[in-house]
């Protein structure tokens, strides 16, 4: 039988406490580059013009359908050779998890403006509104409202992906549960609070998405995916 002991583990909370505010930070960063990235993505894309939405689909898809690992890779092995400009593993990984998020987010910006009812955009027109005005004043706002509970899953996901970043060195949650787990010799103790602490993060944000979908589903609203 084994004997479970978490004592090591406790006395080290602090790398793990470290290691969570790093992930978060990543994750933050990453979507704060990432939404409006997206957002212009998604504009690009549904533009009339294939100057402009061919190269904005190309973009969209390449970062939706390759693996993210080989883009973190990439931004932190390559990338440098080219530009000649030595990459942190954190400014790596934001590049990588912004331009990927930002990916998913473009389609979740399409899919909640083009779910907009057409009459909308005709009463814009009607009293005067260029199509940016009214992308700005009625389209964006409404889409917004129903594009929430997508946001929010894919902030979850993002989250879940930045587990890779231990791959090269950033000190995330993941990179830190090893080095503590390599440093007191508990590995079944140091990753079961690892997983404990992301089913917490996760799960409450979870509940946090379900409530704000019973919340726009009594005011009517559908969601955008």
């Amino acid at each position: 039988m084994y004997s479970w002991d978490f004592t090591p583990v406790v006395a080290n909370a602090g790398m793990l406490a470290q290691g969570l505010a790093n992930t978060l930070k990543v994750t933050g960063t990453a979507l704060g580059f990432g939404v409006p990235l997206g957002l212009a993505l998604a504009l690009l894309r549904l533009s009339r013009r294939r100057v402009l939405s061919w190269p904005a689909g190309f973009v969209i898809e390449f970062f939706r359908t390759t693996p993210p690992l080989v883009q973190l890779f990439w931004f932190f092995f390559a990338l440098p050779i080219l530009i000649h400009v030595e990459m942190t593993p954190f400014v790596a990984a934001v590049l990588t998890f912004s331009i990927q998020s930002s990916a998913f987010f473009a389609e979740v910006f399409r899919g909640g403006i083009v779910s907009i009812e057409k009459g909308q955009w005709e009463a814009a027109r009607a009293i005067g509104m260029n199509h940016g005005q009214a992308m700005r004043r009625i389209i964006l706002p409404q889409a917004v409202r129903r594009m929430i509970p997508a946001f929010m899953e894919r902030s979850i996901e993002l989250m879940k992906t930045t587990t890779l970043v231990a791959t090269v060195s950033y000190a995330d949650l993941l990179f830190q549960a090893n080095e503590l787990a390599q440093k007191t010799f508990r590995p079944l103790e140091v990753f079961t609070v690892t997983a404990l602490i992301y089913f917490v993060v996760i799960f409450a944000a979870s509940l946090l998405v379900q409530r704000l979908e019973r919340r726009l589903a009594v005011s009517g609203e559908t969601t955008a995916h």
